[in-house]
């Protein structure tokens, strides 16, 4: 359940980002995200607070990424880390690069 789940919210020219909404990780990631002009469609935040299999799910993406912290975030079908791992990929410009690279961005 929770890998059919995980695996079928990414997507190749999409931005997922797992997220509780308690977090304060995921409040800044989300924050950040915000900034940018993505195509309606491209970006979304998945609560897996909202599931029921929230401990099933956050075992599922450590065994997929290494990690079972929130936030996870996928540029693409690529986990990039959390929200230190996005915050030194935007201050890099690398962030820019990688989402105009899979069409998220207007």
């Amino acid at each position: 359940m929770a890998q059919e789940f995980v695996n079928g919210k990414i997507h190749p020219g999409k931005v997922v980002v797992f997220i509780k909404p308690t977090c304060p990780y995921c409040r800044r990631t989300k924050e950040l995200l915000l900034q940018f002009p993505f195509k309606q469609g491209t970006l979304e935040f998945v609560d897996i607070t909202a599931t029921g299999n929230t401990e099933q799910i956050q075992d599922y993406l450590k065994h997929l990424t290494g990690a079972r912290t929130v936030p996870r975030v996928f540029i693409g079908k690529e986990c990039i880390g959390g929200c230190t791992d996005l915050e030194k990929m935007h201050q890099s410009g690398e962030l820019l690069k990688r989402l105009e690279q899979i069409g998220a961005l207007q």
